[in-house]
């Protein structure tokens, strides 16, 4: 059993609960001092298991002594205080599709759309995007990804980037999520409007995309317990991505899908994932 970094704290975090969780549980574990962190080592079998039981049990035994209707609310908030800068994401993003009606208030959905619009009739007219660089509606590179269409486009994107934003807040911090939120939704953005010019694009899933493309390579490369995605999820993913490609929503009338955006995304991914699995390599 090779033994692999399973959690990254701050010097000043309170691990004493939790290791004593992991002695009566008899889990065999190391915790040392790199570079000003605590890193918990544990056997690479068990590396998941363990994250997932800090995820809930940060505080060890004491955790585990609550009820369980209140140890489940307070595992909770302990996820968000753990993840502020993906409970933000998302606040904002629930708070957007109130505003927007999940794509129905179209007077809410201009202000934030990839290009501005204006409905007559029975048609819409965009606008392009010079004329939005032009007059420095420079938030329109990136807000799309806050619009959605329906409340299914809006549940299964805010899971997605709840399991995959908390990985990399975990393993690379809250500004980097941020930086990689930002560029993700400008790559896919730009990827959907030279694909398909002016038109009405949103949702998360570009930037999605490019958060799974990160974690893979990254992966690949350097080992992180916290970028170990479940058995399956890429597959899962690039097989929706292939058969969304395939137009065949569009024939069966469900709505346009913007593969472009997913592409753009997932490639953007794959070079910040490159990128960092190497330098983490080499620091290691």
């Amino acid at each position: 059993m090779s033994p692999v970094a399973v959690l990254r704290l701050p010097i000043q975090a309170d691990l004493s609960g939790f290791i004593a969780l992991l002695r009566r549980l008899q889990v065999p574990h190391r915790v040392a001092e790199e570079a000003g962190e605590q890193v918990l080592w544990v056997p690479d079998e068990l590396a998941e298991q363990v994250r997932d039981l800090y995820l809930r049990y940060p505080q060890g035994d004491a955790a585990l002594q609550s009820p369980a209707s209140s140890q489940a609310a307070a595992g909770l908030v302990r996820q968000l205080r753990a993840s502020p800068l993906t409970a933000s994401m998302l606040g904002l993003t629930l708070l957007v599709a109130a505003l927007t009606a999940l794509g129905d208030n179209f007077a809410a959905i201009r202000w934030l759309s990839f290009v501005d619009f204006r409905i007559q009739g029975d048609y819409i007219y965009f606008a392009y995007l010079a004329e939005m660089l032009e007059t420095r509606q420079w938030w329109r590179l990136v807000t799309p990804m806050l619009i959605h269409f329906g409340l299914l486009h809006l549940a299964m994107n805010a899971l997605w980037y709840w399991v995959l934003g908390r990985r990399i807040e975990a393993r690379q911090g809250p500004w980097m999520l941020l930086g990689l939120t930002l560029l993700f939704s400008l790559a896919s953005n730009l990827a959907q409007y030279s694909f398909s010019g002016p038109a009405l694009f949103g949702g998360l899933s570009g930037v999605l995309y490019g958060l799974l493309g990160h974690c893979w390579l990254f992966q690949r490369l350097a080992p992180t317990a916290e970028y170990q995605l479940p058995r399956g999820v890429l597959v899962m993913m690039l097989a929706w991505l292939l058969i969304c490609m395939t137009g065949i929503f569009e024939l069966l009338q469900f709505g346009a899908i913007a593969n472009a955006a997913h592409v753009g995304g997932l490639l953007a991914g794959c070079v910040t994932g490159l990128l960092g699995g190497v330098l983490a390599r080499q620091r290691s």
